[in-house]
This record gives structure tokens, sequence and C-alpha cells, in this order.
């Protein structure tokens, strides 16, 4: 269960996406007066150093925040997140790199409150020293907030996060990224986010997950969009495209539940750029969409004046489904039969229509419609019978069939 060890993989291209958007989610939270809670609820060290023997096997820091770190030309977003791990190397070596709680501790205010789980035995006494070097720093500092304002607890961070929901101000930042190590992980987060929503609904929720070949990882972020959160964005970033055998972490993704409006525009303009620096390959991209449970309305980048397309279940539906089994929201009734093009996404235009109707063959179509006129013949008619039903039944070839149903089942 504790085989994972975030000192392998600290400031790889991973932890570059999900930091500068914690940066980011801070900033936004900065902005009203009234104190926040913030809640990690899979803290690990707090502080990790490149040189140690974990970081220099992997070298993963290597692709990530050291292809940020000599840069001049950084987007805004990026350049407060370089610059928040710069304050961390004071040398200007990149030696140290912040985990989430050191994050949340430069940027969140003295009358914030920080509240920080973690169960490895290892991480959580380095984390403890970690915190209690930056609370005396503060007081050397003369930066003395009332009560504790940061609190270590080794818990499950799953049951801690119902414990704290609602905070007393009102206003929480929550930030899940458990190792996903085991594949029962995917399916706590949603248990914890949904219990989660139901207790605060208005809090802000940033889940970090890594984009693997696994079902249940191709899976997550569709779960996610169903939790009863008003407002979602998710965004992913391929650094390479995936191997043949599946191995490595190339992709990973931040989905947050109340997201601020402001950070879909700063995604916008940030990973074009992230996707130029940290691109390993031409499988290098990234993926922006964001959406609300209301409606389960989708907007995808590069899809501006699409229609809208259904989400989760309605995309595996039955494209034999008869008119309104999936209708969208503002779609009439009675708008025909579905096709098996509808609802595809990523597909060459005419692709998906090609699968719903195959075209026939030159010199076919007569010969099948003449078959099948022979077909509706009554036995025992004479050619003038034949001749007639052809003459009934102009359009027999372009007329829709009806599923062949075997016992009952509906399969051809």
């Amino acid at each position: 269960m504790f085989s994972y060890r975030h000192a392998f993989h600290a400031g790889n291209h991973a932890d570059v996406l999900k930091h500068f958007i914690q940066v980011q989610l801070h900033k936004y939270m900065n902005q009203k007066d009234t104190a926040y809670t913030y809640i990690d609820t899979h803290a690990g060290a707090g502080v990790y150093a490149l040189d140690s023997a974990q970081a220099v096997k992997s070298g993963e820091y290597i692709d990530g925040i050291a292809r940020l770190w000599g840069r001049d030309d950084l987007p805004p977003a990026l350049a407060d997140y370089v610059g928040l791990v710069r304050s961390l190397n004071p040398s200007g070596k990149l030696r140290w790199y912040p985990g989430s709680p050191w994050v949340a501790d430069a940027e969140a205010r003295l009358e914030d409150r920080l509240r920080l789980f973690e169960l490895h035995p290892a991480d959580i006494k380095v984390l403890a020293e970690n915190v209690r070097k930056r609370e005396a720093h503060h007081a050397e500092q003369g930066e003395r907030a009332r009560g504790r304002r940061i609190l270590v607890e080794r818990a499950d961070g799953f049951h801690g996060l119902k414990t704290l929901l609602p905070p007393p101000s009102r206003r929480a930042l929550v930030l899940v990224d458990p190792p996903y190590e085991v594949k029962l992980d995917y399916k706590h987060v949603r248990d914890a986010l949904e219990e989660a929503l139901k207790r605060f609904p208005a809090g802000m929720y940033a889940i970090w997950y890594p984009v693997l070949q696994r079902m249940e990882s191709r899976q997550f972020a569709d779960r996610l969009k169903r939790l009863p959160a008003k407002e979602w964005l998710h965004v992913t970033l391929s650094v390479a495209g995936p191997r043949a055998d599946g191995n490595g972490l190339h992709s990973s993704g931040m989905f947050i539940l109340n997201p601020p409006y402001t950070l879909e525009a700063t995604l916008r303009e940030t990973m074009p750029y992230l996707v130029q620096v940290l691109g390993q390959d031409a499988g290098a991209t990234f993926r922006i969409e964001k959406g609300t449970q209301v409606t389960g309305a989708i907007a995808r980048e590069g899809a501006a004046g699409a229609p809208r397309q259904p989400v989760g279940n309605a995309r595996r539906a039955s494209p034999l489904s008869g008119g309104g089994s999936l209708r969208l929201p503002g779609q009439a009734y009675g708008d025909g039969p579905r096709t098996r093009g509808e609802g595809e996404q990523g597909r060459a235009p005419g692709a998906a229509a090609g699968r719903g109707q195959r075209s026939p063959a030159p010199g076919q179509r007569d010969g099948d419609a003449a078959q099948g006129e022979r077909k509706a013949a009554p036995r025992g008619a004479g050619p003038g019978a034949r001749t007639q039903s052809r003459k009934a039944s102009p359009n027999a070839d372009t007329a829709p069939r009806a599923p062949f149903k075997r016992n009952g089942s509906g399969r051809s």
C-alpha cells in the first residue's frame, strides 16, 4: 500500500501542471478578504531534494521543472509558479522542489488555515519536520497567526475531508491527489467528492490524476463530470504519445469542481506553451473542456460553433435507438432516429456518417432493390404482380430496414 514515493517523481511534467494550477487557485481565493481553509488529502513530504538518490535515479524533473528554470519568455501563470520555486532556491541553483503543502503555505495568507493529511509512515515524519521549520521561519519574520495555522495529521485524507466540511469560514480549497497505486483509489476519490459536495457544495475541489491505459483512468473524468457540482473544468497535458507497451506516465489531468471563472482563459494561454517546451515527441498535446452538472453541456478546445454532444452514458447509447432516445437539452421531440455517427468524437467529417449508412457499389443498388421487391411479391403471383409491386415502391432501396430480432435480444 505504501510502495509509492513521490520523491522519485517530484518536479516532473505532472507536477508542473498540478502546481502551476494550484498557484492560480490560491491567487483567486486570496481576492476575497474572508479567510479560507486549504485541505490536502494526500500531502506527501512537503519539500523534495532534487539531488536525492530517488530524484537522481528517475531524473524526471529534468523533463519537467528544469525545462522551465532558465526560460525568460514564461507566460504570466508559469512565471508565478517558477518564481515560487525560485524562492525555495535562493542560490539560483535548482536543488529543492516544493510539494503542494509548501505551495499552499507560500500562497495562502496568515489568516488562512492549512489542514494536511498523510498516511505514509516515512513521509509524515518529513512533512511534520518541514512544517515545523516553516513555522519557525514565519516566527523569525515576525509573522504570527492566531491559533494553529497549519495542522498535520497522520490519517486517511478521504475520511479527514468529511470531518472538516463545511469549514467555519464557509470557504475552502481542497486538493485531492492520491497515488493511484491501487485501482480502488479512483472510486475512493469519486465517493469522497460526492460526500464532500453534499456537505459543502460551494467548495472548490481540485483533483489530479494520471492518464493511463487502464480502464479506471480512462473513465475517471467522465465519472467526475456526473458529480453534483455547479460547474467543472478539465485539462490534460500529454508530453508524448503513448508507448506500445503502455508503460510510463506521459499524460496527466487536473479536474476542478467549481473552478474560478478566470482559470479557463489562463489555461488557454498557458497550455500551448507547455506543450511546446515540455513536449518530447509529435504526440505532445493538451485538451481543455468545461461543462455544468445541470445541463451536461461540454465546450471543447477547437469545437466552437459545433453542436453540443451528450456526455457520460449518452455516448454509449445504442445507435439503433428511436427518435428522442438521446434528446439533448433544447432539442425537440421527433427529430428522427439517431444514426451511428452521432455523438462520436475525434473522427474526420464524413467518417461517422459512413458508418451509419454504407454506400452501395456501382450497379449494386438496382440489383438489391429488385431482389427486395421480388421478395415482397406474394408467392404464386405472376410477373405482372411483381412489376406492379416494383411500380408501387419506387423508393424501396432507400427505405430504412427495421433491426432483425433474434430471440427478443434485438441483435442482428
